[in-house]
């Protein structure tokens, strides 16, 4: 699919948008005998952030032959989380790691345990949005690896096609679409939750629904007033139910992995995988039949109109820790350039715009991706995950959706238990939470 112009990277997210073989040594390396000074770079092991990170790891060390840059990988998900959170706090970070930006960042404590960037000149060559989802009042901490990213719904044209389904835009569309997909012998909706953050989409992705429901969710969230429990809310945790019971999903959900849902809906073993559009770019790398062959919509809700729950890309941060700031620096006013975007794109594909004043994605480029892009571009059609509008996010929820979606807990005993997971984030917040 061809969309018409080349598009910037400074689209901002409508109303203001995740971790690997774990070497031993961590921390900041030194300079060689010959003068080149090694940095050490963390990044979680997906394919979507290895190989945009070694590709502008790659150009930047092409012109500066005076910094040598060692990617290191590490898990992804909950794991990888715990590395990252233990190696700050020992003070044994490397020089740089990648990260998720927003509220999941503003939990490292930013200001005590990476590099402050709020002077430096590059930072005037970002989109507002991403500096914002990375700063806190005292500084500005990231720089944007990767484009923006949608909590959406990846489909099988072919699949559609052949049963005359229509894009759902409601909840109720989108199950009656489902058991037509079942009744036909395809799997529905594809769950992967042997990596269990992928568990998350039909709660975090619905905030878009939420959000529209109820404008003022996020502020009364964080004070306190909001539960999970209740509705709007509590229909992300529904869903995920839903599907369960009505048995939509793949029967091996349990033990099927991030790649088999990519696999599965490119290769039409299913028809529907929630994810975020971040795995558009390794998708179509591993099955180019995808390019054509699979779409995306919004993830659906309760009412008439739906849009996009819409990400931040994840960014790279230095180490407060770090031996070579300034080094540190050079490479992330590089990041900060077109050619950084550039080697991304050339690396990966672009799932989405970038983040970088100037950059720009291709002409041609997947369906799913140029699906996406007018929710973008449309007005009121994209708003802000939860996590970049407030900074409250429990540790467990993956764990405890895996649950709602493998019919052991149910919705509401699921959303009861993440409205205690976040109360001990609020308190470490410093939030007066009465509960």
């Amino acid at each position: 699919m061809t969309i018409r112009t080349k598009r910037r990277a400074g689209l901002a997210v409508a109303a203001g948008v995740g971790a690997l073989a774990l070497a031993l040594t961590g921390c900041t390396a030194g300079g060689d005998d010959d003068g080149v000074v090694t940095l050490t770079l963390l990044a979680d092991n997906s394919e979507s952030t290895m190989l945009p990170v070694q590709a502008v790891v790659d150009a930047f060390m092409a012109d500066n032959p005076d910094i040598k840059i060692e990617v290191e990988s590490r898990p992804q998900g909950a794991e990888g989380d715990n590395v990252v959170k233990t190696r700050l706090s020992t003070g044994e970070m490397n020089d740089i790691f990648q990260y998720n930006s927003g509220s999941l960042f503003q939990a490292l404590n930013p200001d005590k345990t990476t590099l402050n960037l709020a002077d430096e000149d590059f930072i005037d060559n970002l989109s507002d949005t991403f500096i914002q989802a990375v700063s806190t009042d005292n500084g500005v901490y990231g720089v944007p690896l990767g484009t923006a990213m949608g909590g959406a719904v990846l489909y099988n044209v072919g699949i559609y096609e052949e049963l005359g389904l229509e894009i759902p835009t409601t909840w109720d569309e989108f199950i009656s679409n489902s058991e037509k997909i079942k009744a036909a012998g395809y799997d529905a909706v594809i769950q992967t939750y042997a990596d269990s953050w992928t568990s998350q989409l039909f709660v975090l992705g619905d905030f878009y629904n939420v959000l529209s429901a109820d404008p003022d969710w996020a502020t009364e969230y964080t004070a306190g007033n909001r539960l999970y429990v209740d509705e709007p809310a509590l229909a992300g945790f529904e869903h995920t139910q839903e599907v369960h019971d009505k048995g939509l999903t793949n029967k091996d959900y349990a033990s099927a992995t991030y790649d088999d849902g990519l696999r599965m809906v490119a290769t039409g073993e299913g028809a529907q995988y929630p994810i975020l559009t971040f795995a558009i770019p390794p998708m179509v790398q591993n099955y180019p039949e995808a390019a054509e062959g699979v779409g995306l919509f919004a993830l659906p809700g309760e009412g008439p109109e739906n849009g996009l729950t819409a990400w931040t890309s994840s960014g790279l941060y230095g180490s407060a820790n770090t031996d070579h700031p300034e080094e540190v620096k050079r490479f992330f006013a590089f990041m900060a350039t077109t050619a950084a975007c550039d080697a991304q794109t050339d690396a990966i594909g672009a799932a989405g715009p970038y983040f970088v004043n100037g950059c720009t994605i291709p002409d041609d480029v997947p369906r799913a991706v140029a699906d996406m892009l007018p929710y973008f571009e449309t007005p009121g059609k994209a708003l802000p995950a939860l996590e970049f509008l407030s900074p409250i996010k429990g540790p467990a929820l993956e764990q405890i959706l895996v649950a709602v979606g493998s019919g052991i807990n149910t919705a509401k005993e699921g959303a009861e238990l993440y409205d205690q997971d976040v109360v001990k984030q609020a308190l470490n917040l410093g939030l007066d939470w009465d509960r």
